[in-house]
């Protein structure tokens, strides 16, 4: 970056004008710090981002993706993985605040930061207290996910254990699309029956996406 005009240094460049004023590729070009026998730090950002497919791709990206790319070592690769997932947590509330959960939007903006862009499935459920404020969050499968292996009672001895009132189930789609399958439609009927049995109350299925989110209630399929 020394063939740049000091004031287009992306350093600089955030000095004067804040971080805002920086495009997706210099931000990263600061993360990388140096560049490459290939070319400059801002190099290496163009081609980090091409190759992920944007920031978003970036986000989704483990360590292993990135040392394929050339100039890219262990070591930052793990910078760059270790600057989105801290401005994945600058995304979600202070310890002690307890939202409360009134309507699928709710829900959905308060996992997606955490859940939406992973690159492997999880199954868990927010336990909330009768007035719908958020006791904890428990993640109950990591993996392939076989909607068709989740036992509701599995999901309600959590529900119970953890002295919720209410529960909101959700998984995420790997893929970015939201969009539920046969399998998941019929697991949250089998959670609604359950919550019957239980008495607890099931608010909700959210399937997450990259950015979306699909809400049976909200679909009115609940």
């Amino acid at each position: 970056m020394k063939d740049l005009l000091l004031d287009d240094r992306p350093r600089e460049k955030l000095s004067r004008h804040g971080a805002a004023a920086l495009g997706d590729n210099e931000l990263v070009a600061l993360v990388v710090g140096q560049g490459s026998r290939r070319g400059s730090a801002l190099v290496l950002a163009n081609e980090l981002l091409a190759s992920a497919g944007g920031v978003h791709g970036l986000a989704r990206s483990s360590c292993h993706d990135l040392v394929r790319i050339a100039g890219v070592g262990r070591a930052r690769a793990a910078q760059i993985v270790a600057a989105v997932e801290l401005g994945r947590r600058t995304l979600t509330r202070p310890p002690g605040a307890r939202p409360q959960i009134l309507c699928p939007r709710d829900a959905a903006e308060y996992l997606m930061p955490r859940f939406g862009s992973r690159r492997t499935e999880q199954f868990g459920v927010m336990l909330l207290d009768a007035r719908h404020r958020l006791l904890r969050v428990q993640v109950l499968t990591v993996g392939t996910l076989d909607t068709a292996g989740i036992a509701p009672r599995d999901v309600y001895r959590e529900a119970m254990l953890g002295g919720a009132a209410a529960i909101v189930a959700f998984h995420n789609h790997p893929s970015g699309d939201p969009s539920p399958s046969p399998e998941d439609a019929e697991l949250t009927q089998r959670l609604a029956a359950a919550g019957v049995l239980m008495g607890i109350d099931f608010v909700d299925h959210i399937v997450l996406g990259d950015g979306r989110y699909w809400s049976f209630k909200e679909m009115r399929e609940l």
